[in-house]
């Protein structure tokens, strides 16, 4: 049977608790279309061709980790910005997003997924003190050369990635944060991480890990953040009995 679009926002607003993040966009329903959800696909970022794949697929409700809405973007609803609304519009298909609440749930989270698939323990906050803190840090069971670390990390992102360090040095203590969080760095050395994993680069990222002496490694925004939004449109499907398909529309950043 289908749900209700209210009742399956409620229950994903509540499960992110999404009160508790201070974000640069609306995270919850964006855009609304029809009042029943059956058919829910997901994605990372609701572009256009996200969009029109959801509408091949019928689907009532797209669920992505990049929505719209941004703060600082230009508020006129022309060009990219209205060809992607028409087309929900047109369709009676609703957006729903969640951005730094997916980052950080404990265990459906962007972070979460991603230290699942390096085998992580005793994983912890990256900053303790902060409540909407996104960033993680652990161990592996047992110390790793980086170069076996990285082609474990190429399989599941689907290219090779950035290495900043020796890869025959072996590490045991990781820090990491999806997406673009290279800025974290620093509180990765100062957690004493050997390695810190994220998504993008920036020019000076590679020069605080030549001085600081930390592995640094950029496995792609998208590539990193591929799995939170799988695993949050699993649970609602088996929440609520929903189609679920996840489309992964390749982004090499």
């Amino acid at each position: 049977m289908p749900v209700p679009l209210q009742k399956l926002v409620r229950h994903t607003d509540q499960l992110l608790d999404v009160a508790r993040f201070r974000d640069y966009c609306p995270n919850g329903l964006q855009v609304e279309g029809r009042a029943q959800v059956q058919r829910l696909v997901s994605g990372v970022t609701a572009c256009q061709a996200l969009l029109e794949a959801a509408v091949e697929q019928r689907a009532d409700a797209i669920l992505v980790h990049h929505g719209y809405f941004w703060r600082g973007e230009a508020e006129p609803v022309v060009g990219m910005k209205r060809r992607r609304l028409a087309t929900l519009l047109e369709h009676d298909i609703s957006l729903l997003a969640y951005h730094l609440p997916l980052d950080a749930h404990p265990d459906l989270g962007n972070n979460a997924r991603l230290g699942a698939l390096l085998g992580m323990i005793d994983v912890q906050p990256l900053d303790p003190d902060d409540a909407a803190a996104v960033g993680n840090i652990g161990h592996l069971p047992a110390p790793r050369k980086v170069a076996e670390l990285l082609d474990d990390i190429a399989r599941f992102a689907g290219r090779r990635p950035l290495h900043v360090g020796d890869p025959e040095q072996s590490v045991r203590r990781v820090a990491w944060c999806t997406g673009a969080a290279q800025s974290y760095i620093g509180q990765a050395v100062a957690a004493g991480a050997d390695l810190y994993l994220t998504g993008e680069v920036s020019e000076p990222t590679v020069h605080i890990a030549r001085e600081e002496g930390i592995h640094f490694v950029a496995a792609g925004h998208h590539a990193t953040e591929r799995y939170g939004v799988q695993a949050l449109g699993a649970h609602l499907a088996a929440e609520f009995g929903l189609e679920h398909r996840f489309i992964d529309i390749d982004n090499p950043v």
